[in-house]
């Protein structure tokens, strides 16, 4: 009974090894006839300099620890992190500065901090909203020298939501919201985004949750243990990183300014070195939970965030991750080719066992 279990054992182990083999081979393929990406222009517009304060206005029910998540991200940011505690939020958000060097021979820096959180708990607009509706909640923060986040819960449904959208950033002014204060007139930036978790983590969570479309491979583990809030934060870097170089629709970005491609969204599906589509590319795995992620935060938290389009390359960064071990060992069998961790624990999920 014990050889017959091993024998299935081994054959399923060469059977996923050989897939492994075929997907890379395939891979390399796709990589030589692949266009490089194109340069998103710069049309003449301003960027975001400074000091700037991220509000948080929370809508609808948020869980104290799901709050944590979102906060300790914001933090991490600007947070300096130690050379153990490579790769990091901030020097991932580092890409961001070399739009502003090419914008400008000042190159200012932005700094993002935590600013105010504001909370409606008692869906004041309702569990339906608008566009309209999202700029009118945004206002609600300050409007100087600010990003005003709006984040809603799982059982808020929002135009466009899940169909065409995970979340959208734009602006507004103090006027056009009936906001203005000792006869200034504010334009001020801002960002939604919406907790999935409920109505398609599929299309807004992923790789934390099977696609609804595409390559269907086993999901990743969320780093923090919350799919939805683990899928917002992905969604908050790209947005914040379309943010800061495009806050007015006249920044950097590429095709119309309506559907514009910007800083993370040049960068589709992309989250590690030699990714493609349905696979999210080669990731850390934390050696004790088995999740998935790319960077470190503050407070000891771990986050996945998207490729950055890096305009001194012409090309999509990610974060420069350790090297990963050249085998996996399970049933003890070691795999006879180099494979990323993330093949691993796909490894280990697969034959019900640990490394």
């Amino acid at each position: 009974m014990a050889t017959l279990l091993s024998s299935q054992c081994f054959l399923k182990f060469f059977l996923l090894i050989s897939v492994f083999n075929l997907s890379t081979a395939a891979r390399r393929l796709n990589e030589l006839v692949q266009d490089q990406t194109q340069l998103l222009h710069y049309h003449n517009g301003p960027l975001l300099y400074g000091k700037i304060a991220v509000n948080l206005i929370w809508y609808g029910h948020f869980k104290p620890s799901q709050k944590a998540i979102i906060t300790d991200f914001v933090t991490s940011l600007s947070s300096p992190a130690s050379q153990n505690n490579q790769p990091s939020v901030a020097t991932w958000w580092k890409t961001t500065e070399k739009y502003y060097h090419l914008s400008s021979k000042k190159a200012a820096p932005l700094f993002l901090s935590p600013g105010d959180q504001i909370l409606d708990e008692s869906y004041s607009l309702g569990k339906s909203l608008t566009s309209k509706h999202l700029v009118e909640l945004a206002s609600k923060g300050g409007q100087s020298n600010a990003i005003n986040v709006v984040l809603t819960s799982a059982d808020v449904v929002v135009e466009g939501f899940c169909m065409s959208r995970c979340g959208t950033h734009g602006s507004s002014s103090s006027s056009s919201v009936g906001h203005v204060k000792d006869g200034k007139n504010y334009k001020f930036a801002y960002i939604w985004v919406g907790n999935s978790e409920t109505q398609c983590p599929g299309q807004c969570a992923w790789p934390f949750h099977q696609p609804i479309y595409g390559p269907q491979s086993p999901p990743l583990i969320a780093p923090n243990n919350d799919v939805g809030l683990d899928g917002m934060v992905i969604n908050l870097a790209s947005l914040l990183a379309g943010t800061a170089t495009n806050p007015f629709g006249n920044g950097y970005f590429q095709g119309p300014a309506e559907a514009p491609l910007e800083a993370a969204s040049a960068c589709p599906g992309v989250y590690g070195k030699g990714a493609y589509p349905g696979y999210a590319g080669d990731l850390l795995v934390d050696s004790t939970t088995g999740a998935s992620y790319n960077v470190n935060g503050a407070n000891g938290r771990k986050y996945l965030v998207p490729a950055l389009y890096d305009p001194s390359t012409s090309s999509c960064s990610t974060p420069v991750l350790p090297r990963i071990r050249n085998t996996c060992r399970v049933h003890g069998f070691v795999t006879p080719t180099r494979l990323p961790t993330t093949h691993c624990g796909l490894i280990v999920n697969l034959l019900g066992t640990t490394i």
